[in-house]
């Protein structure tokens, strides 16, 4: 294993998975879950960094939505090169690289961060912390790589909902210092980072491994991207994903702006949210383990669509605590669909190996080719969902006052991924046939 490249790798051979794999897999899970909850913490630093920003910064509630979409609208395009940069340098070299990098955007907003700075330079420092958003494509293909199909649910789940747990504790720590110091120190939330940026490259560094047979594969990113699953999950994972990330930077904004809350008490309410939706991604990811992700899937589209209704109804009446009942069940929800839709993805290609007539081992293999390829492409539109998600509340703002508009538009949205979950994957799912029609209900 010379510069901690393996050579050879075959998790689903269970003699190989128990005497060697499962270990050495399970150890870079976790090393890339610390680089990966580093990477969501920079990324959603503006959601905290705006609630430090009082009149003294000169900076309307527009100006800052705008702020945490530019954010968003990087994170989400950088997906795409992370993804294929896992096999082009190596699963434990790009992390590396990528926790490192992340040191650029840490410093510059701690250069900028006081008013007078002008507005230009804070959108420039808002789109470098875009690149945090790319550690999670690098880090689900690499993982994906990892783990045999029957654990990629439970595995995905995890790496991702570890990874996630670090928009919450971002907030967490700015509301400890606007706690403990009051609104007009957000330079000690980044000088917090900065020592953990590089324990997570050190961490990297030393007990992560690169894998040999994983290659960039130019035929599988083409048929992925012709391939109209690729594309329907897209649009499945902008509805959970783009949700969760869209609200974890919007959230304390709309508390400020819309409910009247004071920067402590908007931060001390937002970190809530995006830690259940956090916690509960690899249950998401388990329960499709079992009962398959497109049942699951479909549940939690249903549920949401039910707690947006209650959100309108309490942004109509102003009630606070309705609001954040169902703000909260929304996160809960994204998180649980997180882990389902990244279950399907696999499981979809797999099953379509099996239906054009692959023998169990070959559509394995065709299943990790092609979801590998799809995985980046379909975490950078589901991102994109973060960008629409803020700047629907932007517009919803400037015209209204509220953000009840964007709720609306939410609600549709989530009603158009449930018929679309339904209609493709669980309506009177047809025979597997040589031909390749099969159900995919189990997926």
């Amino acid at each position: 294993m010379a510069g901690r490249w393996i050579e050879t790798w075959e998790p689903e051979d269970e003699t190989f998975w128990r005497e060697r794999g499962e270990r050495v897999a399970r150890r870079n899970l976790w090393f890339s879950v610390l680089s990966e909850h580093i990477g969501f913490s920079v990324w959603t630093l503006w959601s905290v960094m705006v609630l430090f920003m009082g009149p003294e910064y000169g900076i309307d509630p527009a100006g800052k939505f705008f702020l945490i979409s530019t954010a968003t609208l990087v994170g989400a395009l950088v997906r795409v090169p992370y993804t294929f940069a896992v096999a082009r340098f190596g699963g434990r070299n790009w992390t590396v690289f990528s926790a490192v990098s992340l040191l650029v955007p840490t410093a510059a907003a701690f250069w900028v961060m006081e008013p007078g700075t002008p507005y230009a330079g804070f959108v420039a420092v808002a789109a470098l912390t875009g690149i945090g958003g790319g550690n999670f494509a690098s880090s689900m293909t690499n993982i994906n790589a990892f783990f045999p199909l029957r654990e990629k649910g439970w595995a995905l789940g995890l790496n991702a909902g570890g990874g996630n747990i670090g928009v919450p504790v971002v907030q967490l720590v700015g509301l400890l210092v606007i706690g403990t110091l009051g609104a007009s120190h957000p330079r000690i939330v980044l000088g917090v980072y900065i020592p953990l940026i590089v324990l997570a490259g050190v961490c990297a560094a030393l007990y992560m491994d690169n894998l040999r047979p994983v290659k960039n594969d130019t035929g599988a990113a083409l048929e992925a991207v012709r391939d109209p699953h690729t594309w329907i999950m897209a649009v499945l994972y902008i509805g959970t994903f783009g949700s969760f990330i869209g609200y974890s930077f919007a959230f304390g904004l709309v508390l400020q702006t819309q409910f009247g809350r004071t920067p402590l008490q908007a931060a001390s309410l937002t970190f809530a949210g995006p830690l259940l939706g956090s916690l509960i991604r690899p249950v998401g990811g388990r329960l499709a383990d079992r009962y398959g992700g497109a049942r699951i899937t479909l549940a939690t589209f249903a549920a949401m669509a039910a707690a947006t209704g209650v959100v309108i109804q309490a942004s109509g009446s102003a009630s606070l605590p309705l609001f954040l009942t169902g703000f909260t069940a929304l996160f809960v929800l994204t998180g649980l669909g997180n882990g389902s839709t990244y279950k399907m993805i696999p499981g979809i290609f797999h099953a379509k190996a099996l239906a054009g007539g692959l023998d169990a081992e070959a559509a394995a293999a065709h299943g990790r080719r092609l979801s590998g390829a799809a995985m980046g492409l379909i975490g950078a539109v589901g991102a994109l969902g973060g960008l629409a998600v803020n700047l629907a509340f932007r517009q919803s703002f400037q015209a209204s006052g509220n953000g009840t508009a964007a709720f609306w538009s939410f609600l549709a949205f989530y009603a158009v991924c449930s018929t679309l979950t339904w209609a493709v994957y669980l309506r009177r799912p047809a025979p597997v046939t040589a031909r390749g029609r099969l159900g995919y209900a189990e997926v």
